[in-house]
């Protein structure tokens, strides 16, 4: 594999192309697809493990080169976090089919154990391998390359994950539901607790003179230190980076942390003080949404991210506005941010107070999202075929079934409804939600439609089949390609399978979604989602509409 400068390929070739819109970013491309475990390999590299991409990077830390080691379409679907073992192999936990794998240094494969559910936390010790579940009464086990069955070591873990072996010879770990740090000897024993009420623990490390250093996977980006076989001192600090997951320290014992959130690789001095080794970004993007005063708000799975206003003309920083976990589709309505999650919510967050309100759960994977010109939200919920509505009072109304595989849901100014089905490849059109209207189709033979914005007479849509937008005159369905070749999807020539959204009980990989939608100023939004980020389209002078 060669470095690349971009996620989605081995250069930036731009956004897109089109002679009727300019385009331009909101946001820098993200260089990796979220970052989870980290670890240090033999090159004294650090390789990256990239859940949602199902992919391992490993990143120089002194020049910010990247490299794709494991790629997304290879036997790997979610890796969550990576060891290297003494002989220089890598072992990775495969989160969602519940598999541990093991790469050889020459770029082999061999499947240790599908033995382990919500495998996480992964270590070695020597030529020895222990892995934890990130689940309620989860294990923690040794596993064995040799083909031997596991040893549990352990029960009852409330969701383990990234652990360590300790100078005294214990493994330590997390409880991430509980907010402690245990131990039990490499060998087998009683396990013990050894720290309580450490705010949202997700990673256990220690550094090189032997401190103990948990991470907090909170907004606050927490960390803390304990001198657990010195003085016994705990020591807290805030760093600011969103979502932590991981870390790994180098011979000169400076950490590197990863972010679920958003992204990146950090270097993090102990009084907080932050490096950017390669910049955070967006993980998604999926949904889209503008607010009246003209801020950007954008669904990225572990939060909903602002960017900046849609009059910036150079690409600006995102921030977390909230940390909406699970988070796919988004649409301002009156100050408020309604949400949709893939794992079956539907949800209402005030940016003012940031409070969230629960309106549906148990929905069937629910995608896009909008506002009805009556009020109510409108959902297209994708896994039971459904259009549903729910009002003020969270009262849940089917406006059409049968549909398919609906993703996304639009309104036009005389309140018909628009839906788009990525597995058929139409547009449907729905005249009377409430009259019981049977949808008609306005476009068929697209590739994978996603995303839906209405602008004047023209419904617009991302297919991300082809990696176009689409536009179709309201009135007589005819259609024209307005972009071409936008980063949507997976990069070009790569094929991957899904990943189940569930396993035991646990979320798994959600599906992609490119959302679209419009702006106060008359431009489109688009969701970027191969290279992670927001694009702007404005019109250029003259262009025509479609006919």
């Amino acid at each position: 594999m060669t470095a690349s400068a971009s996620r989605y390929g081995t250069g930036d070739g731009g956004p897109g192309r089109s002679a009727r819109w300019d385009i331009a970013r909101l946001n820098p491309p993200s260089r990796l697809w979220g970052s989870n475990g980290v670890a240090f390999g033999p090159d004294g590299r650090l390789y990256v493990a990239q859940f949602l991409a199902g992919q391992i990077s490993a990143v120089d830390p002194a020049t910010a080169d990247i490299e794709v080691i494991v790629p997304m379409d290879g036997p790997v679907q979610s890796p969550d976090d990576l060891a290297f073992g003494a002989d220089g192999s890598m072992y990775i936990a495969d989160l969602v089919p519940g598999r541990v794998w093991r790469r050889s240094p020459e770029g082999d494969y061999t499947l240790v154990s599908d033995q382990v559910r919500v495998p996480n936390g992964i270590t070695c010790v020597g030529d020895r391998l222990f892995v934890n579940e990130m689940k309620m009464n989860g294990r923690l086990l040794e596993l064995f390359p040799d083909g031997r069955d596991p040893v549990v070591l352990t029960e009852g873990l409330a969701l383990g994950n990234a652990m360590q072996l300790g100078p005294d010879g214990c493994l330590y770990y997390p409880h991430m539901v509980t907010g402690e740090v245990w131990r039990i000897p490499a060998d087998g024993g009683s396990p013990e607790r050894v720290a309580q009420d450490v705010h949202e623990p997700v990673a256990v490390r220690f550094d090189r003179g032997g401190v103990l250093t948990v991470l907090s996977r909170g907004k606050a980006g927490i960390v803390t230190r304990i001198d657990l076989h010195g003085s016994g001192a705990r020591t807290v600090t805030t760093s600011g980076v969103v979502g932590l997951d991981n870390a790994a320290f180098d011979a000169e014992n400076r950490m590197y942390v990863s972010s679920y959130a958003s992204g990146g690789v950090t270097e993090m001095h102990p009084d907080g003080r932050t490096r950017e080794i390669v910049p955070m970004g967006l993980d998604g993007p999926f949904g889209l949404t503008v607010d009246l005063g003209g801020t950007v708000y954008a669904a990225d799975h572990y939060r909903v991210a602002a960017l900046p206003r849609t009059g910036v003309r150079d690409p600006g920083e995102v921030r977390t506005q909230g940390n909406l976990q699970l988070t796919h589709s988004v649409t301002a309505d009156d100050g408020l941010l309604h949400t949709t999650s893939q794992y079956g919510e539907v949800r209402t967050h005030d940016p003012a107070n940031g409070i969230t309100h629960v309106r549906a759960s148990g929905l069937n994977r629910p995608t896009g999202i909008t506002t009805a010109p009556d009020g109510r939200t409108v959902v297209a919920e994708t896994g039971a075929g459904r259009i549903v509505a729910l009002d003020a009072d969270d009262t849940l109304t089917v406006l059409a079934e049968g549909i398919g595989h609906p993703v996304d849901v639009a309104f036009d100014a005389e309140g018909r409804c628009y839906v788009s089905d990525d597995e058929l490849g139409t547009v449907l059109r729905i005249d009377d939600i409430d009259g019981g209207a049977t949808p008609v189709t306005l476009a068929d033979g697209l590739r994978a439609p996603q995303g839906l914005a209405v602008l004047g007479d023209e419904l617009f849509t991302v297919e991300t089949g082809r990696r176009t937008l689409t536009a179709i005159s309201l009135t007589t369905g005819e259609r024209r390609v307005e972009a071409e070749d936008l980063p949507v999807g997976l990069p070009p020539g790569t094929s991957r399978g899904d990943p189940a959204l569930f396993t035991h009980g646990m979320p798994g990989a959600p599906r992609l979604f490119a959302g679209l939608t419009t702006a106060p100023d008359g431009t489109l939004l688009l969701s970027a989602n191969g290279e992670g980020t927001v694009l702007r389209l404005r019109r250029t002078h003259g262009t025509e509409t479609a006919t």
